[in-house]
C-alpha cells in the first residue's frame, strides 16, 4: 500500500512525486518510459513571459524544475529586457536529453519514491473514491491518494486529412 501514486512522469509528475516523497510519503511513480521522465513535449524552453512565474513558484516551494534547468540549460535570457520589469520574464533553453537524464537521476536518489515502467489502465474506484490502479502489466497498486499527471498527449490523435493516427 502506497500513500501516493503518481501517474505520468512528465514535468508535473516529477514535481508531484518528488514533493510527496520529500514529505515522507511512500510514493509510486508510474510512467510509460523511464527514459522519458521529465521530457519536454517539443519546445526546449523553460520559463518565458507566460509561464516563467510557475518555474519561480515551484522553485520557492522546493520544486525541481528550476534546479534541473540550471544544470541542463544551454542559454539563459531575460525577455523584454529593454522594457519595464512588469513585462520582463526569464527563459532558459535546455538540452532536452540532459534535462531528462538529470530529472530521472534526481528522482532515483529520493527516499520513499519507487518508479515503475508501467501504464495505468484502470483506476480502482470504491464508494466514489479512487483507491488504486491496475496496470497494463496486470499489477494492482493501492494508495491513499492517486495523482493524475498524464499531460497533453493522453490518447492523442494526429489528423492528416481524413486519416487519424495515434500520437
Amino acid at each position: 500500500m502506497f500513500d501516493v501514486i503518481v501517474i505520468g512522469g512528465g514535468h508535473a509528475g516529477v514535481e508531484a512525486s518528488a514533493a510527496a516523497a520529500r514529505m515522507g510519503k511512500k510514493t509510486l511513480l508510474l510512467t510509460t518510459l523511464i527514459e522519458q521522465i521529465g521530457a519536454a513535449s517539443c519546445n526546449p524552453a523553460i520559463g518565458g513571459l507566460a509561464k516563467g512565474h510557475l518555474v519561480k513558484e515551484l522553485d520557492a516551494m522546493g520544486g525541481l524544475m528550476g534546479e534541473i534547468t540550471d544544470e541542463a540549460g544551454i542559454q539563459f535570457r531575460i525577455l523584454n529586457e529593454s522594457k519595464g520589469v512588469a513585462v520582463q520574464g526569464s527563459r532558459a533553453q535546455i538540452d532536452m536529453d540532459k534535462y531528462r537524464i538529470i530529472a530521472r537521476n534526481k528522482l532515483l536518489k529520493l527516499p520513499n519514491l519507487e518508479i515503475s515502467q508501467e501504464q495505468a489502465s484502470v483506476l480502482i474506484v470504491e464508494n466514489d473514491e479512487v483507491k488504486g490502479v491496475k496496470t497494463n502489466l496486470e499489477n494492482t497498486y493501492f494508495a491513499k491518494k492517486v495523482i493524475l499527471t498524464t499531460g497533453t498527449f493522453l490518447n492523442g490523435l494526429i489528423h492528416v486529412g481524413e486519416n487519424k493516427l495515434q500520437a
